[in-house]
């Protein structure tokens, strides 16, 4: 067993690929930009951008100025457009020229420091139409629409908050008021809709789509979708198989006590590498082609899972989440979204990608 990995994340490009083309799909005559923030939700942004690149993705998305430095130089392509979340801070407009970059304006700071920096720094505005996170009031829309014609917005967008759920009437107030304060910006470009808003329709899909979980597999209303495949595949191998006594206690705490003799398996995950300890008790891992539960705390480096009845062996394989159980049915056991589980990934795993 020495030269097998303790934990492994495969990552499935042909079921990104997948998952893009049918994003595309919904999205009709709407661009389709990927958003890889956040190193592309956990999975690698220097393996899933360039990817995307080439199967013709043009246009992303990141939340730090750092990962659209990243992001550049990863793609070697000046011409892809890279918006970055998070504004534009006071010192910043020198790097934005130099990497050509565009800002997401929050602010009426941003705008300020937008129009009198450097005309060169294409930028988009975001207009907070009930989010309340970032964005400019709807009241402050008059200022961007009165700008000299020396700097350039490139795209005028919104947040869905309610988006996983599709019939929360937040949705249709918001698309009421994105209408109502963009219809003057003739010509610009417009965005709304993010993974959920995407599947919502295409009143929803204004020019460009900014897909995020959906491209990874994660469902974009909290559950599993049929149109998308799972994209990430976690494992950990068993590094120890031991009976117990009805009345023996499992790991940290003693929270779970054996109802009757049984057969529990160690496996080289916990914690450490990511994984959420709300699923104590809660979880699932496949293995041996069975659904199984995991048993007590999970530990730093090790979690236990019932094998009883199974002939499972050190060394054999037990799925986190994948095809079984799924990313999203993992994510509701930890009660928690798919979106965390993900970029909660740690560093210990071998990262292996799934190529066409």
């Amino acid at each position: 067993m020495s030269d097998l990995p303790t934990a492994t994340l495969e990552i499935d490009l042909a079921a990104l690929l997948h998952n893009y083309r049918a994003l595309k799909a919904l999205a009709g005559r709407a661009e389709v930009a990927p958003v890889v923030k956040a190193d592309a939700y956990g999975l690698g942004m220097a393996e899933i951008a360039p990817f995307l690149h080439s199967h013709g993705a043009r246009t992303f998305f990141v939340a730090r100025l750092e990962e659209g430095i990243d992001l550049r130089r990863i793609l070697r392509d000046t011409s892809a457009d890279i918006y970055v979340f998070d504004g534009l801070r006071k010192g910043q407009n020198a790097l934005f020229v130099a990497h050509n970059l565009r800002p997401v304006l929050n602010s009426l700071d941003d705008y300020a420091r937008w129009i009198t920096g450097p005309s060169e720094v294409v930028a988009a505005a975001q207009i907070d139409t009930g989010m309340n996170r970032l964005g400019l009031r709807p009241d402050q829309v008059s200022q961007l629409k009165s700008k000299p014609n020396t700097h350039r917005l490139s795209l005028i967008m919104s947040h869905l908050a309610c988006g996983d759920q599709p019939d929360h009437p937040m949705n249709a107030d918001q698309l009421h008021l994105f209408h109502h304060h963009t219809d003057g910006f003739i010509g610009t470009p417009k965005s709304l809709a993010n993974s959920a808003g995407t599947f919502m329709g295409r009143d929803y899909h204004f020019d460009l789509v900014r897909p995020g979980i959906s491209l990874y597999g994660g469902g974009p209303f909290g559950e599993s979708h049929p149109d998308l495949r799972p994209v990430a595949h976690l494992s950990a191998r068993v590094l120890q198989v031991r009976d117990l006594k009805a009345g023996d206690s499992v790991g940290y705490g003693a929270q779970f006590t054996a109802p009757s003799d049984m057969t529990i398996a160690t496996i080289g995950i916990g914690y450490a590498d990511g994984l959420l300890r709300a699923l104590s008790g809660r979880g699932h891992v496949t293995i041996r082609g069975r659904r199984r539960p995991i048993l007590g705390r999970i530990s730093m480096d090790v979690t236990s899972i019932d094998v009883t009845g199974l002939n499972v062996q050190t060394g054999d394989k037990a799925v986190l989440f994948g095809d079984s159980p799924t990313l999203d049915e993992q994510a509701t056991a930890a009660q928690t979204i798919s979106y965390e589980l993900l970029t909660r990934l740690g560093s210990r795993f071998e990262r292996t990608y799934k190529r066409i």
